[in-house]
């Protein structure tokens, strides 16, 4: 509808509400109230439910027939859930229209929250170290399917970030520090979520929209970033997701972005989201994120996550009265809203009347089980694993989140998933823990397995001591709401890791954290496995690991440094945690100043910092071992540009061969340094794959490197132009395993 025909529109509905009487109306507060709509009863003749008209004809019909305040209901998510209530402590609307959707939200990218009967699948954070699009797309799938059963289509995921700290409490809930890896990885939940069975209808909305890095003051605090950072680090994870996933909601973040709150920030929503990438969906707020009406309209902001506070038929009156925004502004936002639920099947799709008490089935465990496996990462091995059946019997584990039984209150149910600080995120109802999965995988040869929870340390080295092999568990817990002070593992568990090391030459540690943790006893272990928060299924899968049943392919997709103080924001504190008028960063009791934090480390972050600052990481990004060997070889680059366009294509193919004696998968790697007149630190990740190989067969990998991929992998934001500017020059292209594993060489000459 083009804005004219939208605003005579909005002019007749507001003639209609408020210039002709209607029975038994009741003004309160100047907001109309009438009775309850009737239940819906036939709906085929409601122009909205006609499904031969396109998504925006049918939101603009139902529009149409609504009254003032039943547009506005579709600005608040407790409106749109409650569609018959008509009273919210006290804020008044009429009751929705007949043949409009039940719609109800649930958090989160890695189950459905807190419902019996689901799947507790790996966190985010585990599903991008398996690289595996295809399997995190099934997994998505398989989570759409028990949010509908459950009574739920709307899904808050994916999470989207940058991994700009390790301290960054929701570090496990997104998919790491590399803008390719992470949109893709959105792009495929996206897809998972919006786009399966037809008797399902689910909507995506990405989070948390934008630079959203940190914790700490999440609501107080202002990301301060220049704007070729912010299209190349912060927006382009977002930019990718969209093009590649379309997600139809967006949710804005806490914080502000240079100086104004993301849920009323008109240049990162309509300009950034809408204007100059070219997406359609609705922005939905994060909870209580809204600061204010006509600002967050007028800027782009669609819809409150919460009863109705600022988006209240009073204040958005008050608002339009005041000449903030228009009623066609309001009409725009109830528009997207609509015409993504019609879009996405919700209109004409209903929930069951009777929730699935027992959705997970056996397929969505085996895929849990598959990215716990896959999202494992070998980070050591001194050739003690895999575990063999002719080694000696005593096996010893230690750390309470081996064990399902809590100790001190911690168990494998801890680090089953996300945490945030009410509890874990997920039920994990189902959950299999490491200490049972390996004694029955160790008791199939006669191993004796015996655990230890390790509060006593001393007591704790000498059962290792006594042990043929010893299995240590670290753990660290952390969530939403709270940053950890450092990245020491939890539970004193680096001083039981040492004592056990220093007891038993063959030890094994296995890691559950939600980011990256500092490691001080890595010399005097055998082997390491860094698990994240792993699911339910975290006992088979390490179990299969550990012996070898499945071989590990995870890859790293966060840096992990040797300190803190080695990250692009260590020891610096205007960039983390950020600072106060005074220079301090303590926030004074009853202070509601906002915290600035100053990005500039600009586009130095993850791996593109180590490189840029020559700083040896203690493990790179994209590495992880298996336990056979790869062979990258015969690299050949084919480069063509289009004069008319000046689009430019790269194909790059390769060899990787298996040259070790068992199957294994690969995730070859392809980075592209840009020319020095970029002014651009380090190398991009521009391509990966996920191969399969058995002993000895070789396969040839070809990517294609397209200047208009979603992922600009030529170019940089052009500030002056603002837009994307492909440089000329020659680009090195990088080919390997990791980040630094790249053996293979190459140049692409862009003209």
């Amino acid at each position: 509808m083009s804005h004219d025909k939208r605003s005579e529109h909005a002019s007749n509905r507001l003639r209609r509400v408020i210039g002709v009487g209607i029975g038994a109306i009741v003004a309160i507060g100047g907001i109309v109230a009438v009775p309850s709509a009737a239940t819906a009863g036939d709906c085929s003749d409601k122009p909205w439910m006609d499904t031969s008209k396109s998504s925006s004809q049918r939101a603009d019909a139902l529009l149409d027939a609504s009254s003032r305040y039943q547009m506005y209901r579709w600005l608040n998510v407790a409106a749109v859930e409650r569609a018959q209530q008509t009273d919210f402590a006290g804020v008044i609307y009429p009751a929705q229209l007949e043949c409009t959707p039940v719609v109800f939200h649930t958090d989160g990218a890695d189950g459905v929250r807190r419902e019996p009967g689901t799947t507790a699948f790996p966190a985010p954070i585990a599903m991008a170290a398996t690289f595996n699009l295809d399997l995190v797309y099934d997994k998505s799938v398989a989570q759409a399917v028990e949010t509908f059963e459950t009574g739920h289509n709307v899904i808050l995921g994916p999470g989207l970030a940058s991994g700009r700290t390790p301290l960054s409490g929701r570090n496990s809930e997104y998919f790491g520090e590399d803008s390719l890896l992470s949109g893709l990885l959105g792009a495929a939940t996206s897809r998972g979520f919006e786009e399966n069975d037809e008797n399902i209808a689910v909507l995506a909305n990405a989070k948390h929209y934008v630079a959203n890095e940190q914790e700490l003051d999440r609501n107080t605090s202002s990301s301060n970033i220049d704007e070729r950072t912010f299209r190349q680090v912060y927006a382009l994870p977002y930019e990718i997701a969209l093009a590649e996933g379309d997600p139809e909601s967006v949710m804005c973040s806490y914080n502000l972005v240079n100086g104004v709150y993301a849920c009323e920030n008109e240049e990162i929503l309509d300009g950034t989201l809408r204007e100059s990438i070219g997406w359609d969906g609705y922005v939905m707020s994060d909870f209580r994120a809204v600061h204010s009406t006509g600002p967050a309209i007028a800027a782009g902001l669609d819809q409150e996550l919460n009863d109705p506070t600022y988006f209240t038929p009073d204040l958005i009156d008050a608002a339009i009265d005041a000449g903030e925004i228009t009623l066609d502004d309001v009409e725009t936002a109830a528009f997207r809203v609509v015409r993504s639920y019609i879009e996405e099947g919700l209109f004409d799709t209903p929930m069951p009347t009777s929730p699935n008490p027992d959705s997970s089935t056996a397929e969505h465990k085996a895929i849990a089980r598959a990215l716990a496996e896959q999202g494992t990462v070998l980070l050591k091995n001194d050739g003690l694993l895999p575990l063999s059946e002719d080694q000696p019997g005593q096996i010893a584990v230690f750390g309470p989140t081996a064990s399902a039984t809590a100790t001190n209150g911690v168990s494998a149910n801890s680090v089953c998933s996300m945490f945030n600080r009410r509890s874990n995120t997920l039920l994990c109802e189902d959950l299999v823990a490491p200490d049972s999965a390996i004694a029955a995988r160790g008791g199939e040869y006669g191993a004796v397995v015996a655990f230890d929870a390790g509060d006593d340390v001393a007591a704790a080295a000498a059962s290792a001591a006594a042990a043929d092999v010893a299995i240590v568990f670290g753990y660290k817990m952390m969530g939403e709401f709270v940053d950890p002070e450092d990245l020491s593992l939890d539970g004193n568990g680096d001083a039981l890791i040492a004592a056990v090391a220093a007891a038993n030459p063959n030890t094994v540690v296995v890691l559950q954290a939600g980011s990256a943790v500092e490691m001080p006893w890595i010399d005097e272990v055998s082997a390491v496995l860094h698990a994240w928060y792993p699911g339910e299924q975290m006992g088979p899968a390490i179990a299969s690991l550990l012996w070898g049943d499945v071989n590990p392919s995870g890859k790293l997709p966060m840096t992990l440094p040797v300190s803190e103080s080695d990250t692009p924001t260590g020891g610096v504190d205007e960039r983390y945690p950020g600072i106060f008028a005074d220079g301090s960063v303590e926030r004074p009791a009853g202070s509601d100043e906002i915290r600035q934090v100053n990005y500039t480390e600009g586009l130095e972050v993850g791996y593109k910092w180590y490189d840029a600052q020559d700083i040896d990481p203690l493990f790179e990004f994209g590495h992880g071992l298996s336990y056979t060997t790869f062979e990258y070889s015969k690299l050949k680059v084919k480069t063509t540009t289009d004069p008319k366009t000046g689009q430019v294509e790269s194909t790059v193919s390769f060899f990787v061969q298996n040259t070790g004696a068992v199957a294994g998968s690969e995730v070859p790697q392809v980075y592209l340094t840009l020319p020095a007149a970029a002014g651009e630190p380090g190398k991009r990740l521009v391509a990966f794959d996920r191969i399969a190989l058995d002993p000895g067969k070789k396969q040839k990998v070809t990517v294609v490197i397209d200047s208009s991929a979603s992922n600009q992998p030529f170019a940089i934001w052009d500030v002056e132009d603002d837009e994307w500017s492909i440089v000329e020059g020659d680009f090195t292209v990088s080919v390997g395993s990791s980040s630094r594993d790249l053996p293979l060489i190459g140049t692409i000459t862009v003209d």
